[in-house]
């Protein structure tokens, strides 16, 4: 009876989403955990664990790129079996490839290449997945789906921290290996679950034709500052706590962006539950004024603490964009497709890119003053809010 429910109810489909974005979150943040132990286990340089990072960042992109055709020709389901296989294998590869190849850093990349791939694909692919799922709220379905990052990024630090102090940093590869096994049992469980048409008829939107449509390159903009509002705080977030609260390196990791990342989480899931009440578009804006109220708490305040808890109040107003903007596209542009998904994922990776390094670019021109490059990231989350104000304005044509 359980194996029939699970070919033919939705729901079954949506916990397997939310395991995929949990496997997005262990690829994301699980290795950037181990940077200082490659560093004295391999003899490698700060920049060649920089390239680690750079490789996922890039490798993802690129994916991103390749899915707005790839993914229509072989299937959301083979895509998705295909994304849990390639991270499942990257993070076994983490562990093995360093000490089997003559050369570890190798080892390293093509893990992070393996699990990168896999990364790309779930970004494009689960949204599209849920939002196809007969469900009644679905604005509410992706809030609360995109929230399952928040939590895997919380549980990766938590857990892997906690593992790190009982087992030992040196069993890290053990660690890798059962982080494996959440996407390799995922990739068994989408063989089962039903996966829905995604638009009405054979094919979605064209690149062509959704470049041709002005409010498709306004949820661009939208997707670029999204990514750029979040992660330009969120990337620093533990040199706020570290050097605000005078706390060592370990506590700043949890006191950042675990207490970033939890109230990202949050805000998709009280967003997900009251949905009804309070009107995406509404509740976006109002974030977006957040945004800008911690962005300037934390830089102009002139107080540690006060600087922290804009920091923190940030991860809160950041949550909504992302799946936010993803809701608002599918609803004026219901056949937009696999090509729209992948676009608006692209864009939104580009922001997560541009976001943190525009901060770090300014505050290096300013003799490293944190607190300038992100005041002048402000213009992330104002550009956000401007153009949830022109959405109204622009008609879908």
């Amino acid at each position: 009876m359980n194996a029939i429910k699970i070919r033919t109810s939705y729901e079954y489909t949506i916990y397997a989403c939310y395991i995929g974005y949990i496997t997005q979150a262990i690829i994301n943040n699980f290795a950037p955990l181990l940077f200082l132990t490659f560093l004295r286990s391999y003899g490698l340089t700060v920049d060649k664990i920089t390239l680690i990072t750079t490789t996922n960042f890039l490798v993802q992109l690129l994916v991103d790129l390749i899915s707005t055709k790839l993914v229509d020709k072989i299937g959301y389901r083979v895509s998705a079996i295909c994304a849990h296989f390639f991270a499942g294998f990257g993070l076994l590869g983490m562990a093995f490839l360093p000490g089997l190849l003559e050369n570890a850093y190798t080892g390293l990349i093509i893990s992070t290449v393996l699990y990168a791939i896999g990364g790309g694909l779930i970004e494009v692919i689960i949204s599209p997945i849920v939002e196809a799922c007969p469900t009644e709220k679905k604005e509410a379905a992706m809030s609360l789906l995109h929230s399952f990052y928040c939590w895997g990024h919380v549980g990766v630090v938590l857990i892997s921290t906690a593992f790190f102090v009982l087992a030992g940093i040196n069993n890290w590869r053990i660690l890798s290996c059962i982080w494996a096994i959440i996407p390799l049992a995922n990739l068994i469980y989408f063989t089962q679950v039903p996966i829905y048409p995604i638009v009405d008829g054979d094919e979605g939107l064209t690149v062509k034709a959704l470049f041709s449509k002005k409010i498709f390159w306004l949820f661009l903009l939208l997707m670029v500052c999204a990514g750029a509002s979040e992660q330009a705080m969120s990337q620093w977030s533990s040199a706020f706590a570290e050097s605000g609260l005078k706390v060592s390196k370990t506590l700043g990791d949890l006191a950042g962006p675990c207490i970033f990342a939890a109230l990202m989480g949050s805000a998709r899931a009280i967003y997900g539950k009251y949905s009804d009440h309070i009107p995406l578009r509404k509740m976006m804006i109002l974030s977006a004024v957040l945004c800008i109220a911690s962005y300037s708490l934390a830089t102009l305040s002139g107080n540690a603490v006060l600087a922290f808890i804009g920091c923190a109040l940030c991860g809160f107003s950041v949550g909504i964009f992302w799946p936010g903007t993803f809701s608002i596209a599918a609803k004026s542009l219901p056949t937009g497709g696999t090509a729209m998904y992948a676009l608006m994922t692209l864009a939104g990776d580009l922001g997560c890119s541009a976001g943190p390094t525009f901060v770090g670019f300014v505050a290096n021109a300013k003799g490293g003053m944190l607190s300038a490059g992100l005041f002048m990231a402000m213009v992330f989350p104002i550009l956000m809010l401007t153009g949830l104000l022109t959405l109204r304005s622009i008609k879908n044509a």
